[in-house]
């Protein structure tokens, strides 16, 4: 309790993912300091906000002089039984005493240099109930793997149809919305990792439903297409370390080249795409004549309720399946896999359906977003013990989830997006010994594949990258 004079008590606590402030000032000066922060909720006659705004509301209410029960708090200290932690490198250390400084913020490092040994440090100083995030399901197991490892704790896990909490747990960002009116006064800090995601309109609910002050985002990739990166500064806190991928490639990461190889449409496959390509032409000039500012967006409503919208959304669909799945990226791929024979290899595609045809091909196996997690752990024990020469994903394995250890990566389909890239780059960067790691993107040329190629290029870790002299025969 903090005393005061000239204004009754008032209680702080936690009520459904929002804070209430109870009870009334006699002074309309000591009420200033908080009105930003806090709205009138006329349903219970009570001051409402986000639990996020936990730590600056109390702050003020301390600067105010109002005296207040607290009782928001129901995070415990926590004692590891066994830490075994690796100790940090120079960078994973800057980054630990980065985040000290306000306990609040986000973390930058490439894929390969230890962002999660960063966590496990942090969360063994601050020694204090905490909650993991992540965005799938694997990575919800990896990490409580990693804490029993590191720190000697068997860690709870909410989600995948698991509600067993503890005073550390694991989670997903969709389980966290569900269950964060229930759990968001029980962790004091909360750590979310590949924070790129949260900022998505529902999902941003796990940071703003929870109470804890301490904070911390991890990613290697923190922009989004959509701008909403700059809330991350609100739902976690500022960036606090960025490590630049150029500062550890050679050293902490292995050397790499990214190698493109240009291929082309076949004689039947060009004269589909052309027909196609001016169809969805002529519709978009036709639509854009009337409305100049006709979107993305608009097209894909029209499509509900236009047939001719519907037609020309489906050309375009077409037009992207045959530069996703052109025939001759089937054949640059085997000359690859000839080219690093005795090497795992990992193939990345821009669809499920041109995953499966590499799949059927080379009779190697393929990992989709809806495996069960017995078969993706059994994928990645054979791949890691070389039962599978190569492996193929759509999107799965982009991030997050740890692989064995791979030289060799194979982009032959994808989004524009330089984040995709990057994450498809850091699977092949982990060091062992001076081994060199490759990544070769496999472009149909004179089509859009080749646009957005460019694009994914705009990333500084694709910079330098060589390209096959020939149509794609490696030389």
């Amino acid at each position: 309790m903090n005393g005061a004079i000239g204004i009754t008590d008032l209680r702080l606590r936690f009520a459904a993912g929002t804070l209430l402030l109870e009870g009334q000032w006699k002074h309309a000066t000591a009420a200033a300091t908080l009105t930003p922060y806090v709205i009138w909720d006329s349903r219970v006659h009570a001051w409402r906000t986000d639990a996020m705004a936990y730590r600056l509301v109390r702050k003020q209410l301390l600067i105010s002089g109002c005296r207040f029960d607290d009782s928001v708090p129901q995070w415990r200290p926590v004692h590891w039984p066994a830490v075994s932690l690796p100790p940090l490198r120079a960078e994973q250390k800057r980054a630990v005493s980065a985040w000290e400084r306000t306990g609040r913020g986000v973390i930058v490092m490439p894929t390969g240099t230890g962002k999660t040994e960063v966590a496990l440090a942090i969360m063994r100083q601050t020694a204090i109930a905490t909650l993991v995030v992540v965005p799938v399901r694997d990575l919800m197991y990896q990490w409580q793997g990693r804490i029993r490892e590191g720190l000697g704790l068997d860690a709870g896990i909410i989600g995948d149809g698991i509600f067993r909490p503890e005073p550390v747990c694991a989670t997903t960002y969709d389980s966290a919305c569900i269950h964060m009116d229930k759990l968001g006064d029980k962790f004091g800090l909360i750590i979310f990792d590949e924070c790129h995601h949260l900022p998505g309109p529902i999902r941003r609910d796990a940071a703003r439903m929870s109470a804890a002050p301490w904070r911390l985002g991890l990613t290697a990739t923190p922009e989004r297409a959509d701008g909403r990166h700059a809330d991350l500064d609100d739902l976690i806190g500022p960036r606090v370390y960025d490590l630049p991928l150029a500062s550890v490639r050679g050293s902490v990461l292995a050397e790499y080249e990214v190698v493109r190889v240009p291929v082309h449409l076949s004689a039947e496959e060009q004269a589909l795409y052309d027909r196609l390509s001016y169809q969805v032409r002529r519709y978009l000039w036709k639509r854009r004549q009337a409305e100049p500012g006709f979107s993305w967006e608009a097209w894909r409503v029209d499509a509900c309720r236009d047939a001719e919208a519907r037609r020309a959304l489906h050309a375009f669909f077409k037009k992207r399946a045959i530069e996703d799945r052109a025939a001759e990226k089937l054949r640059v791929l085997e000359d690859i896999f000839k080219l690093h024979a005795g090497s795992a290899c990992l193939v990345f595609t821009g669809s499920n359906a041109m995953a499966r045809d590499v799949s059927r091909r080379f009779l190697i196996p393929c990992l989709l977003s809806h495996c069960k997690k017995k078969e993706h752990l059994e994928v990645l024990r054979g791949f890691g013990e070389g039962v599978y020469p190569a492996l193929v994903a759509n999107q799965v394995l982009d991030e997050g989830v740890d692989l064995p250890e791979v030289k060799v990566a194979v982009v032959i389909g994808g989004s524009a997006s330089t984040k995709q890239a990057k994450q498809r780059l850091g699977r092949v960067l982990r060091r062992a010994g001076n081994a060199r790691a490759v990544l070769y993107e496999v472009v149909c040329a004179d089509t859009n594949e080749e646009r957005r190629s460019r694009k994914r290029r705009d990333s500084d870790a694709y910079k330098g990258t060589r390209r096959f002299r020939d149509s794609g025969r490696p030389s």
